[in-house]
C-alpha cells in the first residue's frame, strides 16, 4: 500500500496533465475566428503576375514568327535555285521546332508563376469551433483568392523549426503543396502548432 505523502503528488500531478490536456482542446476550438498566419505580399506578385504576361507575349510572339514563311527574293527566271540541306533555318523542321520551343517556354513560365501565386499563401484563419480553415492564397497579380477546408484535411508536412524559408501544407485533394512563408507573422504559434500545423496521415 503507498504511503499518503507519496499518493498526494501523484494525484497532483494527474490532476495538472489532465488540466493541461482540458487547455489544449479549449485552444484548439476558440469561441471566435483567429488568425494564425499572414503574410502580405501583393506587389511582389503582382510584379510576378506582370513578367510572366509579359513573357508569355514574348514567347507567343516568337512562336508565331517561327511559323512564319520567310519571303522569297525575286530572281529572273532562267535562275537555278540552290539545293538547301536539311541545316537550313527556313526549311519547315526547323521552323516548326523552334516554334514549339518557344511556345513550351513560354507555358512553362506561364504555367509556373500562376501555379507559385495559387499555392503562396497570404493568411490562415482558424474559424470559430476549431473545425474549419480559411486559408487565402495571392493568385495571380496579388488579386487574393480563399477557400474553406476542414480542419482534419489539413496536414503540415514539416515542423516549423525544420525548414528554413517554407512551409509545406498538403490538403487532401488537391494537388501539389501550399506555402506558408516563414517570414511571414505568426500571431498565435501554440495554436497554429496544434492545429494547421500538425502532421496529419491523409
Amino acid at each position: 500500500m503507498a504511503a499518503p505523502g507519496r499518493r498526494c503528488p501523484v494525484q497532483l500531478l494527474v490532476a495538472l496533465r489532465g488540466l493541461a490536456t482540458r487547455r489544449t482542446l479549449h485552444d484548439a476550438t476558440p469561441p471566435r475566428d483567429v488568425l494564425l498566419f499572414e503574410h502580405e505580399r501583393g506587389r511582389f506578385f503582382t510584379v510576378l503576375g506582370l513578367f510572366c504576361a509579359g513573357q508569355g507575349v514574348f514567347w507567343a510572339s516568337l512562336a508565331v514568327a517561327a511559323l512564319a514563311r520567310p519571303s522569297v527574293p525575286a530572281r529572273p527566271p532562267d535562275t537555278e535555285f540552290p539545293d538547301r540541306g536539311r541545316l537550313d533555318v527556313r526549311s519547315a523542321l526547323w521552323r516548326y521546332g523552334l516554334a514549339v520551343g518557344c511556345g513550351a517556354i513560354g507555358t512553362l513560365v506561364l504555367g509556373a508563376g500562376l501555379l507559385f501565386s495559387l499555392r503562396s499563401v497570404r493568411s490562415v484563419m482558424l474559424r470559430a469551433g476549431g473545425k474549419q480553415v480559411t486559408l487565402t492564397t495571392h493568385a495571380p497579380f496579388g488579386l487574393g483568392a480563399h477557400f474553406t477546408v476542414p480542419l482534419h484535411q489539413l496536414s503540415c508536412m514539416a515542423h516549423r523549426g525544420e525548414v528554413p524559408a517554407m512551409l509545406p501544407l498538403k490538403i487532401k485533394g488537391r494537388r501539389f503543396y501550399f506555402l506558408l512563408d516563414k517570414s511571414g507573422h505568426f500571431p498565435n504559434t501554440k495554436l497554429f502548432d496544434s492545429t494547421v500545423g500538425a502532421y496529419r496521415n491523409l
